[in-house]
């Protein structure tokens, strides 16, 4: 699937590869990842980034591959959306350092058709180099609200990347959104019951 066919996303049903990783013609690759979240809604995610605003919590998501994670000025809590996430951490055996700069869901999709695709969250953004201006692709993290919980479907866009980075990254986001999906949500429940 290429970035601007993301609204077949908002389809029922599933589509060929919701996990995996192939190369596209244009030579991007692209990979998939369907995660199932059963207790978990839609805005739990989207309150996730923004609640997870410093190191100790984002090694909790990730405690072997997450080294480091911190925000730009933008950030706030409850508001991630137009801030830069600052991370370091392993994506296989090799450490990047990432700058993940959040964007409007409406800059990918047709929101309008969200709330009949039962759509909890739609989390997108630009990957970048974090010590050097080097674009390396999009990322969105699509959740949908369902009887059992939600499920994300991650989708990530590497600008002519390598099959060994993007398996990696599979295994990556395999790893931490399964972290996710178990942490979250006896946390959302005891963080946001007071509030």
């Amino acid at each position: 699937m290429k970035l601007e066919d993301a609204n077949q996303l908002l389809e029922p049903g599933y589509l060929p590869m919701e996990t995996g990783y192939t190369r596209l013609p244009n030579g991007d690759m692209h990979v998939a990842v369907l995660t199932r979240m059963p207790r978990c809604e839609g805005k739990m995610i989207d309150w996730w980034f923004g609640y997870v605003g410093d190191t100790e919590k984002y090694k909790t998501w990730h405690p072997h591959d997450h080294l480091v994670g911190d925000w730009d000025e933008h950030w706030k809590p409850g508001h991630y959306i137009g801030a830069s996430h600052l991370v370091h951490e392993y994506i296989g055996k090799e450490i990047v350092k990432l700058r993940i700069t959040f964007r409007e869901p409406s800059d990918f999709f047709d929101t309008s058709k969200f709330a009949e695709a039962r759509v909890g969250a739609a989390v997108c953004g630009n990957v970048g180099l974090l010590e050097e201006d080097v674009q390396l692709g999009h990322l969105i993290h699509f959740v949908r609200d369902t009887d059992m919980g939600c499920e994300m479907r991650s989708r990530f866009w590497l600008f002519e990347g390598e099959e060994s980075m993007a398996r990696d990254l599979m295994q990556h986001c395999i790893e931490e959104m399964g972290n996710l999906g178990s942490l979250l949500p006896d946390l959302y429940v005891k963080e946001t019951a007071n509030k």
